[in-house]
């Protein structure tokens, strides 16, 4: 045991009754003087707020400060720097920094005191968040939202469980390169493609590595382009991916949880989508009951083995991208969701604080706070947008960067920006007869016809994504195979990749 510290009171500001061991502070430090090589594990986790004892924790930031330098931390070293130090001053001066080295049975339980001195931090946060909330709904002097309440609670209870505190996550270059390390190793691991979620689509996957934790994925286009059935395909691709790995064993799996925040179709529509898609029989064809019964047969067999798919599906019609927000969050933490989407940016609401705010500015607060919420809970989050009008007015129906709708500063908040074009769609509205009526010439109406069933025979079932903004990689355009009777998009055989037309 360490000699018996000098009595002083604690902080003003943190009553006594509050969680908290002061001789296992004491007992850390001077571990950590004895043996610096403690600080290597310790610092990963802890942090000088972590300490009740303020002094405690500003001699805990002196140590690590020494060892960034490549120095000793000891009470020699330290004792320049609490010279003039107050607190150190009430217990005696720099000959506490001594006093602190006074046992070295210490050293033995050194870890153990650290986790205990985090825990008993995360719980004083804890009750700090619950005053909070006890002072703010009893305040009633100004207007009370009750919702808005809720909603910073919830916020303050995430941050306490993810982060122990309310201080903002900081790491440094060394940790930081760490990561890079492992997001390199689980590429390799995979095959060289996927260093994320996958999506389900190889060739996608090859271009862009998966789908990044805190990456802000736009995927738009024009009604009809299938922005949801591609958005419905990748979802369930990377649950199902999830729940094989989980069967196989696999620890660190290229898959996860997904929540899909659905504004414009109810959970039904969406689950349809999905058995259609995957018993491969139409969706319309499911609706009007025009199946035969071994076709019912395999639809009931898709919805019974995809039974415990974790995909979560939240239709609830004119969220707010804060309640969106608070949903997401507990979606974290109760079900481990790995993935979001949001179906579509335009349906969603802003805070509506100003009554003279307009639409461009609404959809920037939304699109900020979605990415926002993509670097909080440290997930991928792909939300669809639409396209404005004048995609029409082209001649060159492809989408561009300018083309999206109410933009203010979704492409400037997004990490990525995916295109869905399918020529398919605008030659089915084009027709060759109204042409050759123009021309007034049978042999330009044969003409027409002809180049018109050439391209539509090209075109058919073939869409094209195009990566026009990649944060961390190229951009290009991928062709990609759409069976608009089960919605449902794949990769096409190798011989369509040789072109140049999507390189």
């Amino acid at each position: 045991m360490v000699e018996p510290i000098r009595a002083y009171p604690a902080p003003a500001a943190e009553p006594a009754s509050l969680p908290q061991n002061i001789e296992a502070e004491a007992a850390l430090l001077g571990a950590m003087m004895l043996d610096n090589r403690l600080v290597e594990d310790i610092q990963i986790r802890l942090r000088p707020e972590h300490f009740f004892e303020p002094l405690h924790g500003r001699i805990y930031d002196a140590i690590l400060r020494l060892m960034d330098r490549n120095m000793l931390a000891t009470p020699v070293t330290l004792r320049p720097m609490f010279e003039g130090d107050v607190g150190m001053r009430e217990l005696g001066g720099p000959a506490y920094l001594a006093q602190l080295t006074g046992s070295g049975a210490a050293l033995i339980g050194a870890r153990d005191f650290a986790s205990q001195i985090y825990d008993l931090a995360l719980l004083r946060a804890l009750v700090g968040v619950g005053r909070g909330m006890v002072e703010t709904a009893l305040d009633t002097s100004e207007d009370v939202d009750p919702k808005v309440q809720i909603e910073q609670a919830e916020v303050a209870l995430y941050r306490v469980a993810e982060e122990g505190g309310e201080e903002g996550s900081v790491k440094s270059f060394a940790q930081a390169t760490k990561m890079v390390i492992e997001t390199a190793s689980a590429a390799l691991n995979s095959g060289g493609h996927v260093a994320g979620l996958t999506t389900g689509l190889e060739r996608l996957n090859a271009k862009i590595g998966g789908l990044h934790p805190s990456d802000l994925i736009i995927l738009a286009g024009r009604p009809g382009m299938g922005k949801t059935a591609l958005a419905t395909n990748i979802a369930f691709n990377v649950a199902m991916r999830h729940v094989r790995d989980q069967e196989a064993g696999i620890e660190r799996s290229v898959g996860a949880p997904v929540a899909f925040f659905s504004l414009e179709m109810s959970a039904d529509q969406l689950a349809t989508r999905v058995l259609a898609e995957q018993a491969e029989i139409s969706g319309e064809q499911i609706r009007m009951g025009k199946i035969s019964n071994a076709e019912f047969t395999s639809f009931a067999r898709a919805a019974q083995n995809l039974e415990n798919l974790p995909l979560f599906i939240d239709d609830t019609p004119g969220l707010t991208i804060a309640a969106l927000r608070t949903r997401a969050r507990r979606l974290k933490r109760q079900k481990g969701i790995g993935a979001i989407i949001v179906d579509y940016l335009q349906l969603l609401q802003g805070s509506g604080r100003s009554s003279e705010a307009n639409r461009v500015q609404e959809i920037s607060e939304i699109s900020r706070g979605l990415k926002q919420l993509a670097k909080e809970l440290s997930v991928p989050v792909i939300a669809l947008s639409q396209l404005s009008r004048q995609v029409e007015q082209r001649e060159n129906k492809k989408p561009v960067l300018s083309d999206l709708r109410e933009s203010g500063s979704i492409e400037q908040d997004a990490d990525m920006v995916w295109f869905v074009y399918r020529e398919e769609y605008y030659l089915n509205l084009t027709s060759p007869k109204a042409a050759s009526i123009e021309a007034g010439d049978t042999a330009v109406e044969v003409t027409a016809f002809e180049d018109w069933k050439i391209k539509m025979e090209r075109a058919h079932n073939r869409a094209e994504l195009i990566i026009a903004k990649q944060r961390h990689g190229s951009t290009g355009s991928l062709p990609l195979k759409f069976e608009s009777k089960f919605t449902k998009f794949s990769d096409l055989a190798d011989e369509y990749y040789g072109g140049t037309d999507y390189e």
